[in-house]
């Protein structure tokens, strides 16, 4: 295809770092600089080709001239290492992102999409022929600059699939109708792209939307080996729609692994070209499965990148230490372009700020680190990595209240994280005290830090004198076929519920306010309280507990009593507190440091990341 060095490709994510200029900076090309090392090549995040056609406002656009400074730059940086480098052409149509001043929405449609968006313009002779100049354009400008290849985006509910979909695509002209006419206008475009650059180009589909009605498998065959004959190169295999099933768009850790490999299997043997494969390929044993059951020509690797740079170096053997894993649950892939700040991650505090370099200690300390949860654990290996003495001081496990984390059915993959951590400190050689640490233990040292965490609240309400937290997730507390009332509807509350409803529990779930899933990443909240609602969880708002008095539980709901009979188990997940014991007696003595939780209560991603900054600012 491009006689890469490898079979290895990162595949197009979205980092929004851009200024909103649409031009590249430092920024960009220090994130894939420190990743393309050990890859065959790289595909940077989609370029916008109009700037009215924004999916967020710091995209990199490859509309005009002005971009060709900073673009070549990024493509030099990244040929450096001997990878080559791919350019990622798409039009939203429909999906061009609504809170964009400026922006327009045209597609094969006038409807919007089914879960929200701009109502679009049912495209006529004339924007057919102004997408056609804008991809051409931006193809002809992808060779000038030096890019290898172009991929362009036939999938994902975007604008050409919006031609392909049997279920957006409601035309009567030339353009609609039959297999033959949804196709013409994607073709239309390949074939001017193909006519105006000599780059190779590789089609990226969905080999299934995953929707009813939605473009299937055997119709992506059929049109895989039309992108051939019109001279693809190469075909990248993914799956659903932005519009319609997110979860398989982004690949969250709620859907089955594996399910794109088995698509690019059967698509791939209508084909004579190469097909690459993708979908939460983040542990060795992936690429192993891989390599060994599925006719594998190339492997994307995405996020697995995000959270360790050097997670193809080290499974070829290049680089050594153990793999910061990629949990797959998009909390700061997604959540941190979403928010505006840019792509963040869970696990790699430094994903997106590779600019900022951790500098040895001037003066190396000596340093105790006092809570071995999540936040403990990466000061611990930061102090240690700036070239400090560090031990680590535990009561109980590592890992801290994180270790629930995994207990739900649909969270399996978090479970990858502790141990990470656990062999990191092993790694770095650092000494872990399983003990409750006083102050007569830190004396000795020059400075601590109190990762002490947090514990649950409880309300006051007469007669909650036996509850479970989260712990009732623990195989030694899970209880079977119980009715379980939940205090509390907020992350944790909705975690326990989905935890429980496998076991054949009958979940009541109450909340003072509305907002069910409170503080969720977005698609896990979605999937998790569907789920609830298909296993029949009774939810009710604003509801509050008066008082318990045996099974039965009264309580107030919009001004009215109500009550809750024949309740065996009691859930509170009503919040938590800072649990801090140590800064008052120590603070005096020595120079104190207090995070994660100690010091705000927050997340996991909060946590690593404030462990990691207080460190680094030493």
């Amino acid at each position: 295809m491009l006689n890469l060095k490898n079979n290895f490709i990162m595949p197009p994510i979205k980092l929004g770092y851009s200024d909103g200029s649409g031009k590249v900076n430092e920024r960009h090309i220090t994130f894939y600089r420190c990743r393309c090392r050990y890859l065959g090549a790289v595909i940077p995040e989609p370029f916008y080709i109009d700037k009215g056609l924004r999916e967020i406002p710091t995209q990199m656009g490859i509309d005009s001239d002005d971009k060709v400074e900073g673009l070549h730059a990024l493509v030099s940086s990244i040929h450096e290492s001997g990878s080559r480098v791919i350019a990622h052409l798409n039009h939203p149509g429909r999906m061009a992102n609504p809170a964009i001043e400026g922006n327009y929405f045209i597609s094969s449609t006038d409807r919007p999409c089914e879960n929200g968006g701009a109502t679009p313009k049912s495209m006529d002779a004339r924007d057919m022929a102004q997408v056609i100049d804008l991809f051409r354009n931006a193809a002809i400008r992808a060779e000038k600059v030096g890019f290898d290849a172009i991929e362009l985006q036939f999938g994902h509910g975007y604008l050409l699939s919006q031609f392909l979909s049997p279920l957006v695509n409601d035309r009567t002209d030339e353009y609609g109708g039959d297999f033959e006419n949804m196709t013409r206008f994607p073709l239309e475009v390949l074939d001017s792209i193909r006519k105006s650059s000599d780059l190779p180009v590789i089609a990226r589909i969905s080999g299934d939307e995953m929707i009813p009605g939605g473009i299937t498998t055997p119709e992506m065959s059929v049109f895989s080996s039309l992108l051939e004959k019109h001279g693809v190169c190469a075909i990248h295999v993914s799956a659903g729609t932005v519009c319609s099933t997110p979860p398989w768009y982004f690949q969250h850790m709620f859907i089955p692994k594996g399910k794109t490999w088995e698509m690019a299997t059967t698509i791939k043997k209508a084909l004579h070209i190469p097909v690459i494969f993708v979908g939460q390929i983040n542990t060795f044993e992936d690429i192993e499965r891989l390599h060994a059951e599925f006719p594998t020509d190339y492997i994307a690797v995405g996020r697995a990148l995000v959270a360790d740079p050097d997670f193809i170096g080290k499974y070829l053997g290049e680089v050594p230490g153990a793999v910061l894993p990629c949990l797959a649950c998009a909390e700061g892939c997604l959540g941190g372009v979403k928010s505006g700040k840019g792509l963040s991650c869970l696990v790699n505090p430094r994903a997106g700020k590779e600019t900022e370099l951790v500098e040895p200690a001037k003066t190396p300390g000596r340093y105790a680190v006092v809570g071995g949860g999540l936040a403990g654990m990466e000061a611990a290996i930061t102090l240690k990595q700036k070239g400090h003495e560090v031990d680590l001081y535990e009561k109980e496990e590592l890992g801290g209240q994180f270790n629930l984390a995994p207990l739900t059915p649909n969270k399996k993959s978090l479970h990858r994280l502790v141990p990470y951590f656990v062999q990191k400190l092993k790694d770095e050689g650092i000494t872990v005290l399983f003990k409750d640490a006083a102050p007569p233990d830190l004396m000795k040292y020059d400075a601590v830090i109190l990762a002490t965490g947090s514990k649950p609240v409880a309300p006051e309400i007469p007669g909650l004198d036996t509850y479970f937290w989260a712990d009732i997730l623990r195989e030694e507390n899970l209880p079977e076929n119980k009715n379980v009332l939940i205090i509390g509807g907020g992350l944790i509350g909705v975690d326990i519920a989905t935890g429980l409803i496998p076991r054949n529990n009958r979940i009541t779930i109450v909340k003072r306010t509305t907002d069910f899933g409170e503080d969720m990443e977005m698609i896990a909240k979605k999937l998790s309280l569907k789920m609830m609602k298909e296993k029949g969880t009774v939810f009710s708002d604003h509801t509050h507990i008066r008082k318990i008095d045996g099974k039965t539980v009264y309580a107030e709901r919009d001004g009215e009593n109500i009550q809750f009979e024949d309740i065996d188990i009691i859930v509170v997940s009503t919040g938590m507190k800072s649990f801090n014991p140590l800064e008052e007696k120590l603070k005096d003595t020595m120079p104190v440091h207090v995070i994660g939780d100690a010091r705000k209560i927050g997340n996991a991603q909060d946590a690593i990341r404030d462990a990691y900054e207080t460190v680094i600012n030493l």
